[in-house]
């Protein structure tokens, strides 16, 4: 997928997908994913296995993510440069919201 067409699909990205990226910065199988993100957010997104399956999937078929490796049969997943580029993007425009919302607090 390029740039555009991901940007397209997902910019403003979900919560589950925003936290499964920032997760992948370090490779790490579906279960784990699943731990990071809950430690991440204290507690408050708690990822079942159909969602975060239902997700790697489509990330991974849009070429944000990509499985590395397998072990002891789990896959292994990474972000790759789009994946990195469309996060930095995401991250951007919750910056500029924030910056926005302090106004009015």
């Amino acid at each position: 997928m390029n740039i555009e067409k991901a940007r397209q699909r997902y910019i403003p990205m979900s919560e589950t997908m925003l936290y499964i990226l920032l997760s992948l910065r370090e490779e790490r199988h579906g279960y784990g994913i699943m731990q990071h993100v809950k430690e991440l957010t204290a507690g408050r997104i708690v990822l079942g296995a159909g969602t975060i399956y239902q997700s790697i999937g489509k990330l991974d078929s849009d070429g944000l993510i990509l499985a590395v490796r397998e072990d002891e049969r789990k896959k292994i997943y990474a972000i790759t440069p789009l994946g990195v580029q469309v996060l930095g993007e995401e991250a951007a425009r919750i910056r500029e919201v924030s910056r926005h919302l302090e106004v009015l607090l």
